[in-house]
């Protein structure tokens, strides 16, 4: 007898797969699988690329990742708590944040910041207290701005709406952060920025006048300083046979080494050469495609592409203009600096000193990504579809109260 053909028996591993993908809770539960499996494996890269650089600095082979693993939990308790706060309150929390990123991007400017690699990014607030406000000003950003386009969501259809006050607050967020001449950190809060304008569809008349204006800034900040000079000569000469060359060739001879599966976990040659200062942070991805090969690498860039999808189906889905503005940047957040980190790395890119969200060793930028991580899941919550599955689930679970009468038979 024929069965038929839209059985549970003859569906196809696609067919399965588009039903999980459609399913009212799938962007969830994407998000925090993908989410975990990077931080599990990055704590395991931490730990294997960080080795030879606590040999060097004469400390306890596992100082790094024990760091790290704090922050790690740390991280993990404050996306849980941000995974249950309501988008209404996340919505009124918006301009507060601004307004704290901007008072602690003023003091990293203050004697209170700290120098570290020609930037002025961290912030002491007292012995042992150091942090980088320009991590956490990424979120504060978006948050921001989905709180100022939620209130303007009726008039987004005008230019002048579009552009105030994103671009001068939004602006002085980014002229804080390149004022400590971090130019990278500033080239993902200028890629919020824009990412967060096209979502919203700010037109092509808008967006092009402001790229132009930020290209041109851009060639201004790179010919001012002669750092940054030589990072674009060695991106063009690579072979130039210069203390600043090491890191891009060694990371490029660190990916071809690594073949198919890899040279083996903990077997990495470049952490103790070129890549010595950087392998667990920068260039952790370079040691990835040398221990864990090809299919480490693609592993990588697989689970980011599944947190992408999962943060913009959230931002389709979503009814709200506030949830649509903050899934979509913080998606683009995680998003753009994964590529650029990994652009780097291959040498598509100078070097820009972007870490590996989720990844790279620190506790700023790991605790700033988890904090997202748990926005970007409330959002998931809140989508219409995943708002009636949860309350249908709470109505499943009530307690029933019954009663039993047992009846007696008379003799």
């Amino acid at each position: 007898m024929a069965t038929d053909a839209t059985s549970p028996a003859r569906l196809t591993i696609w067919s399965q797969v588009k039903a999980l993908a459609g399913s009212p809770m799938a962007p969830y539960y994407f998000i925090a699988a993908s989410v975990s499996i990077l931080v599990g494996l990055g704590t395991l890269m931490v730990l294997s690329a960080s080795s030879a650089y606590a040999l060097h600095n004469q400390v306890d082979p596992y100082y790094y990742v024990t760091r790290q693993l704090v922050f790690v939990v740390a991280g993990i308790v404050f996306a849980v708590i941000f995974s249950r706060i309501k988008p209404d309150l996340l919505r009124k929390l918006g301009w507060p944040a601004w307004a704290l990123a901007v008072v602690l991007l003023i003091l990293v400017l203050s004697p209170l910041g700290q120098h570290s690699r020609g930037n002025q990014n961290w912030l002491a607030l007292g012995p042992g207290v150091q942090f980088q406000p320009s991590e956490f000003a990424k979120l504060a950003l978006v948050v921001w701005c989905g709180a100022v386009f939620h209130l303007k969501r009726g008039r987004l259809h005008e230019p002048a709406q579009l552009a105030i006050p994103l671009i001068p607050l939004g602006g002085l967020i980014l002229a804080l952060v390149l004022a400590g001449k971090d130019l990278g950190t500033g080239l993902i809060i200028g890629l919020i920025l824009v990412l967060v304008m096209w979502f919203i569809g700010t037109p092509l008349r808008v967006m092009i006048p402001l790229g132009t204006a930020a290209a041109v800034l851009v060639g201004l900040l790179v010919y001012g300083s002669g750092n940054r000079m030589s990072r674009i000569s060695i991106f063009l000469d690579p072979q130039s046979n210069t203390d600043l060359s090491s890191q891009p060739m060694s990371a490029l001879y660190a990916l071809a080494s690594g073949g198919w599966w890899g040279l083996g976990l903990g077997a990495s040659r470049q952490k103790y050469g070129g890549l010595k200062d950087n392998a667990h942070t920068d260039f952790i991805f370079a040691v990835i495609g040398e221990e864990l090969g090809l299919f480490g690498a693609l592993l990588v860039i697989g689970l980011f592409a599944l947190l992408g999808w999962a943060g913009l189906a959230v931002a389709m889905r979503s009814d709200k203009m506030f949830n649509k503005v903050v899934a979509s940047g913080v998606t683009g957040w995680f998003l753009s600096q994964a590529v650029i980190n990994i652009f780097v790395v291959m040498h598509l890119l100078p070097v820009l000193g972007v870490p590996l969200p989720f990844i790279s060793y620190g506790g700023s930028a790991m605790l700033a990504c988890l904090m997202g991580t748990g926005v970007l899941l409330a959002l998931a919550r809140d989508t219409p579809d995943a708002r009636a599955y949860l309350a249908s689930r709470k109505k499943k679970s009530r307690p029933r109260m019954t009663s039993v009468m047992a009846a007696t038979k008379e003799d």
